[in-house]
């Protein structure tokens, strides 16, 4: 019988998952709210461009097109070559466009039943106990409503798209209070180049936040305006935001995407020797960092601006957080097209946005015309939702004191037939999703078993104390940037695969790890 795959989003993971899950022989069948493929790129500024250098972000078996010099390809050329690996391996009849999924609800034993397994699916088997999942979908053009059956649901939602995350105000002091506009970045970013630019031109911007989003988009308005009109930045938190990958003329790579790197940090469930061996050359860690930051300070006159974050350059790498920052960015604050205002708060008044009453600031009101809210997206809200039952919600969720309970980071042990491939982050997310969804599909094949539910849930906890040890306040992001070489490593091992992908020793310990390392089988 041929096993029916629901894939839900046709972004970078979902289409590695439909990809994978032909090459094993399943039907997948993958639902896309939008027109096309492509995920988040699909709704991004133009002048967006790859965070992360090129060679790490591909492939492993479709390398970058020879036409494509850039360093950092920018928001066309990421869709080109995504759609060209859709044509490629003839995935574009498996995607179902233009359909919403509305809801996922599974079809088998009892909630009691189920809270009483001691296995994933009450068996340990992928397929589960004889249970299916019906998908509730919605043709966003037509509003007809179809459910259909599938064996597995694969989740390729992603998390910074769909649900904006909108900060809290006190009564009276939302948006509600301000005389001008008040907008989300995702609203920003859904519009075409030109009506964005319209919105902004002439206008007195304020753009709040300090990722990606913000930065791309305060640097667009910076340019547009000039020091007519400029653009006022609001950051409750600096970062380490980079100017580019060589730190002092070093290759960060070299830095913090080797196996030595990840001998500084402890990791989770690693033996007593390598515990050790981290707690020795924690000192290593802590100068590296400082190095880092050092160059950044310097390049980007962090010091000049106030911008010089409270923690650390490896806290930032930990967590997922860090962002290049668009060229020329600090030179237009030079010029005084962007004004940076730091305040760990903030609400609206009639004239714009008031700072928190602990800024000493002349200018408490920052007064505008336009406010973006650059605030981030609720990615954990959006899985869950997804789910009909409150069982299933919750279980997906977990303690909000703790990350969300995924084992290899894909597999909830609470929750039957179900995978999620891109919540977890790493410090390049294509290949990580990659490798996510090759040990999935071995797992569906029946390669090798999942432990009974006790064991992943400890080892899930030992990944909590590893997540709020590194990444500090934001540990619930679930980013393996700092390991993500260890993590691969129990992928392969899991997979029967040799861990070591290098040729001799200084190689496997000091040469970055990317994608191409994981291209042979064995």
């Amino acid at each position: 019988m041929e096993r029916r795959i629901g894939i839900v989003g046709a972004g970078i993971s979902g289409i590695l998952a439909c990809k994978y899950a032909l090459a094993k022989g399943y039907h997948p069948i993958v639902i896309e709210s939008r027109n096309t493929i492509g995920g988040v790129w699909t709704n991004t500024l133009e002048t967006t461009q790859l965070q992360t250098p090129k060679p790490f972000y591909q492939f492993s078996d479709f390398p970058w097109p020879n036409q494509v010099q850039t360093f950092f390809p920018n928001q066309t050329q990421m869709l080109d070559y995504l759609n060209s690996y859709v044509k490629h391996f003839d995935l574009l009849k498996h995607i179902r466009f233009n359909t919403k999924v509305v809801s996922i609800t599974y079809d088998g034993p009892s909630e009691e039943e189920i809270k009483s397994w001691a296995l994933w699916g009450g068996n340990g088997e992928p397929f589960g106990n004889k249970g299916t999942w019906s998908i509730t979908m919605e043709d966003l053009v037509t509003h007809s409503i179809e459910v259909t059956q599938v064996d597995f649901v694969i989740l390729c939602l992603g998390k910074f798209s769909d649900v904006p995350n909108i900060p809290e105000f006190p009564s009276g002091k939302g948006p509600e209070a301000f005389q001008g506009k008040v907008m989300h970045s995702m609203e920003f970013a859904n519009m075409d180049n030109q009506s964005a630019k319209d919105l902004i031109k002439g206008k007195k911007v304020t753009v709040v936040g300090f990722q990606k989003s913000a930065l791309d988009i305060a640097m667009e308005c910076s340019t547009t305006n000039g020091v007519e009109n400029p653009c006022t930045v609001i950051c409750r938190t600096p970062h380490w935001n980079i100017p580019d990958y060589f730190p002092w003329g070093v290759p960060l790579a070299n830095l913090y995407l080797n196996r030595f790197a990840e001998l500084l940090l402890h990791k989770p469930g690693e033996s007593p020797l390598l515990a050790a061996v981290a707690s020795l050359l924690s000192p290593v860690r802590w100068a590296i960092s400082k190095f880092v930051e050092s160059d950044i300070k310097k390049k980007h006159r962090l010091e000049k601006f106030g911008m010089v974050p409270d923690h650390s350059f490896s806290q930032e790498l930990n967590t997922c957080l860090t962002s290049t920052v668009p060229e020329g960015f600090y030179d237009n604050a030079d010029k005084g097209s962007l004004i940076f205002k730091r305040s760990p708060t903030f609400h609206f008044c009639r004239e714009g946005v008031e700072l928190d009453d602990s800024v000493k600031d002349k200018e408490h009101v920052v007064k505008s015309d336009l406010v973006i809210l650059a605030t981030g997206f609720k990615g954990d809200q959006k899985l869950k939702d997804i789910f009909a039952t409150p069982l299933f919600q919750d279980a997906f969720m977990g303690s909000p004191k703790k990350i969300v309970p995924l084992y290899r980071q894909c597999i909830n042990p609470r929750i039957p037939q179900v995978a999620a491939i891109g919540f977890s982050e790493s410090v390049t997310n294509l290949y990580t999703f990659e490798m996510r969804c090759r040990w999935l599909m071995e797992l569906l094949d029946g390669k090798f078993k999942l432990p009974n539910i006790q064991i992943m849930e400890n080892d899930i906890s030992k990944w909590d104390k590893f997540m709020k040890k590194y990444g500090g306040p934001y540990y619930r992001k679930s980013c393996m940037a700092g390991v993500h070489i260890w993590y691969n490593d129990l992928l392969c091992k899991d997979m029967g695969l040799n861990p070591k992908r290098k040729k001799g020793l200084w190689a496997e310990l000091f040469e970055p790890y990317g994608p191409m390392d994981y291209t042979i089988t064995a």
